[in-house]
């Protein structure tokens, strides 16, 4: 390696024209430890404030958790490395014939992914030297004449598995959500390490700005932080010690309005007010595996409820269940969901069809646009009730159920990531709300939770009944005695 990263982000040919200023100085510290460069006793002070380290890495970093406040420059840096990786290093030795070295840019999806690839793009094509390496270009690849790709993708634990990886840089990693996948992050980073096995320079870089306490950006921080020697070097900064030029008036701002969503986006600090709903062993002991759905059977009352959607945004979904006496489990006996573009009036037809094959005449749902979804489903002679709780405390009342394992769940990925994707948030008057992370989904439980309740709730109101039925024939006994 004949230049170093920071030799190409002085040089005024290279790199210099894209990190001017004094701003990045504690990004060039991160670079040098990142690249076991020799730092200053001022840079060696900046390192042990970001990592709680005193030791610096005296050889190139395979991995590396970057957890950084938003607009504290991830994005560029990681671009950055991504270049200089792509095209100062010699990958060729570790190639088979016609075989390439992939820099892969994994985001939560292309979109955001695209941000870093085009920093990336704008640099190479900037500098000559660089541009000159470009053998060919498309939306989503730069393949360079050096047998180097860098490509984008989606945070998927399949689409990664066959590469030869030269790096691999992830973004936002606290907020990804695969909902075929209970558990996505720790399953994409287990796919991705044997691509980087063969390239003894490989690197791992994870990259984002903290969330709740979970996943594998927590479980990163909390075991490598601060550790002497740690095999993952960890560094931690808020939006303002990475970006000084940033407006401080937008941090107060931010702080002044919810402190806590502040001290994650622009702290760096994970979040105490965010938990987890549901353990993910919990909801897989309740799942029956190879059950996909039961048909309807002779003399079992069948409970409905319905989470509607007006078609573009949201899936629409509908779940049926009864009680088993046996055992007094709840049992989910069929799931829809129907994801949007779709007719409302359409799927409301295909719903009542399916309800109809489990002589089911009433279904309940939430206020969702007022008096349509009742006409629609009476127009198929469906009741439509209007549920009495709202999403969250059909959460809160529904866990219960999930934990103690009185309800059997239909073998069915995405409702169960729905159900391990949904968050407890606690407000500063420390009332709890149940929902969705930010970029997940929840319809399908939502509708779940509703109909396992139902059932429950259904089945107390009538062995109440009964019960004030028998306490009335033993009074009257009693007179006539």
């Amino acid at each position: 390696m004949l230049v170093n990263i920071l030799n190409a982000l002085d040089h005024p040919d290279l790199l210099a024209p894209f990190f001017q200023g004094n701003t990045w100085n504690a990004w060039r510290v991160f670079l040098a430890a990142l690249f076991a460069l020799p730092m200053t006793d001022a840079e060696r002070a900046i390192y042990q404030r970001h990592t709680g380290r005193t030791d610096a890495p005296t050889i190139q970093v395979k991995e590396a958790a970057l957890i950084v406040g938003r607009r504290g420059g991830k994005s560029r840096v990681l671009a950055l490395v991504a270049v200089y990786l792509a095209t100062f290093l010699d990958y060729t030795p570790f190639l088979a014939p016609g075989e390439v070295a992939t820099i892969a840019v994994i985001a939560a999806d292309r979109r955001q992914a695209r941000v870093i690839f085009r920093f990336v793009q704008g640099m190479l094509r900037a500098v000559p030297p660089l541009a000159d390496l470009i053998a060919d270009e498309t939306g989503e690849a730069i393949t360079l004449r050096n047998r180097v790709t860098i490509e984008i993708h989606t945070a998927s634990f399949r689409v990664t598995r066959g590469y030869n990886l030269a790096a691999v840089l992830t973004d936002e990693t606290a907020f990804w959500r695969d909902e075929n996948s209970t558990n996505p992050d720790s399953e994409i980073f287990l796919a991705l390490r044997p691509g980087l096995a063969t390239i003894p320079t490989s690197m791992l870089l994870n990259a984002s700005s903290p969330y709740r306490k979970a996943g594998v950006l927590y479980s990163t921080f909390a075991r490598h932080y601060g550790r002497e020697g740690a095999r993952v070097l960890v560094w931690r900064g808020t939006t303002l010690e990475m970006n000084p030029g940033l407006d401080p008036a937008i941090v107060e701002e931010a702080y002044d309005d919810d402190p806590a969503a502040a001290a994650a986006e622009y702290g760096a600090e994970f979040r105490d007010d965010i938990a987890s709903y549901v353990p993910r062993e919990v909801v897989e002991a309740c799942i029956v595996r190879g059950r996909h759905e039961l048909l309807p059977a002779t003399g079992v009352r069948y409970r409905a409820f319905v989470d509607p959607s007006g078609g573009t945004s949201d899936s629409m979904t509908l779940a049926i269940s009864h009680r088993q006496r046996e055992g007094d489990f709840g049992v989910l006996d069929a799931v829809r969901e129907i994801r949007p573009p779709f007719s409302p009036e359409a799927v409301v037809g295909e719903f009542c069809t399916l309800l109809a094959s489990y002589h089911v005449t009433e279904v309940t749902g939430d206020r969702y646009a007022g008096e349509w979804p009742r006409e629609r489903f009476r127009e198929h002679g469906i009741t439509y009730r209007l549920s009495e709780q709202v999403k969250s405390d059909i959460y809160r009342d529904a866990l219960p159920l999930l934990n103690s394992g009185k309800v059997e769940l239909l073998d069915v990925p995405r409702l169960a990531s729905q159900f391990c994707g949904l968050e407890r948030h606690t407000s500063r008057g420390g009332r709890d709300s149940i929902d969705h992370g930010p970029g997940a989904h929840d319809d399908m439980a939502n509708a779940v939770a509703g109909s396992l309740l139902l059932v429950r709730q259904h089945d107390r109101i009538r062995i109440s009944e009964e019960a004030r039925a028998r306490f009335a024939v033993q009074a009257r006994s009693r007179v006539f005695f």
